[in-house]
């Protein structure tokens, strides 16, 4: 299994002091987490993508580059690349130059977005959401995998004899996972593909999670793509650790209620009932994360939010201490156990192309 963080790079106020960082601050702030996740051990760091107030992460790609340059081996990703409101040719081209420039450490997490506003910005309609993603993810297989292209849709001018420059790392495109919180069409259009699927169940019960997956599973394994339990899954979850439970709760509270996507709403200890949300000591975040697998089967990737809300930088790093200390190598020897032998791993650039090699050797042996 892959164990990392995701943020959605929103500049929120601390409650507790009234401060609200300025914008470069928080940007800088989230290199210095993705370094410090990478020196405590863990496996991906992931950006997501957001064109409005009160966020900064609207070049994700940018961002991941400037990482890059400063990491040797954390995995960078999106937690939400807007397949809607991207054109999927620029979406192709970023991807493959920070390929490139992070030595096949990269991988994208495609999603709709939800904020109504930002589709008319980029001349695209809401109501249109789901057809856009089918459409632009189709378009951005083929850029990826194809040396000329001529393509023809509803959403975008149509491309007469282009070719992707520069093209992807090896001619291996970026590992795609498909992101949703609640749309099944998305479930489906992974296993159609036999893509991954992350569910970001940081909002949703464990019973709605279980739908989903279970869901992609059935129709990975209909659309002849392997077992339901060979498909690729990742989940979110967002914790606040301290050793001390009642001191994580005492000290959450204030940024709990006052988060801008959360706030104001069910009380801490009803959202944490309720949601994959944990706020406690470190063996209750081990307790709780080692629970998922009960509703989703084994599965290759956990990510955490864990600067959401307004929390200090110092905060978060005492954070990432906590997981690369006391709760990723718990996670990672328990989830081992008992592991199906025909589990797939976590998909890396070396694994697909080693894959690819090995289909080639084949395929070679039979022609002989």
């Amino acid at each position: 299994m892959q164990f990392g963080i995701f943020t959605v790079g929103d500049v929120t106020p601390d409650p507790t002091t009234g401060r609200t960082p300025t914008e470069a601050e928080r940007i800088r702030a989230t290199v210095a987490i993705a370094r410090k996740a990478e020196e405590v051990g863990l496996d991906v760091f992931a950006t997501g993508e957001h064109h409005n107030p009160p966020f900064v992460a609207s070049s994700p790609t940018t961002l991941l580059a400037y990482i890059a340059a400063q990491t040797e081996r954390i995995i960078l990703s999106t937690s939400t690349t807007l397949i809607t409101t991207s054109d999927p040719v620029k979406i192709a081209e970023d991807f493959s130059v920070l390929q490139h420039l992070s030595g096949g450490r990269t991988d994208v997490m495609l999603g709709r977005g939800n904020t109504g506003p930002v589709y008319p910005w980029f001349g695209q309609d809401i109501r249109q959401a789901i057809p856009l993603t089918v459409e632009n993810y189709g378009l951005l297989r083929r850029l990826w995998r194809e040396e000329t292209v001529d393509w023809e849709g509803k959403f975008r001018s149509a491309l007469q004899g282009f070719t992707l420059a520069p093209r992807p790392l090896d001619d291996v495109p970026p590992f795609v996972w498909h992101a949703s919180i609640r749309t099944p069409e998305i479930a489906e259009l992974a296993a159609y593909f036999g893509d991954g699927f992350f569910a970001n169940h940081i909002f949703w019960s464990a019973s709605h999670t279980r739908e989903l997956v279970s869901l992609y599973r059935r129709r990975f394994a209909h659309y002849g793509h392997g077992t339901p339990e060979q498909a690729v899954v990742g989940l979110g979850g967002q914790v606040f650790m301290r050793p001390d439970s009642q001191d994580a709760v005492n000290e959450f509270r204030p940024y709990f209620d006052h988060a801008p996507v959360y706030g104001h709403g069910p009380s801490l200890e009803e959202f944490t009932r309720q949601t994959p949300l944990t706020v406690g000591s470190p063996a209750e975040v081990i307790e709780k994360t080692l629970g998922f697998r009960e509703y989703v089967g084994d599965y290759q990737r956990q990510l955490f939010l864990i600067d959401h809300a307004g929390l200090p930088v110092k905060t978060v790093l005492e954070q990432l201490d906590l997981l690369g200390e006391e709760v990723v190598p718990v996670l990672r020897r328990e989830f081992a156990k008992d592991r199906p032998a025909g589990t797939p791993a976590a998909p890396t650039h070396a694994s697909r192309l080693r894959a690819r090699e090995d289909a080639t050797d084949e395929g070679d042996a039979e022609a002989r």
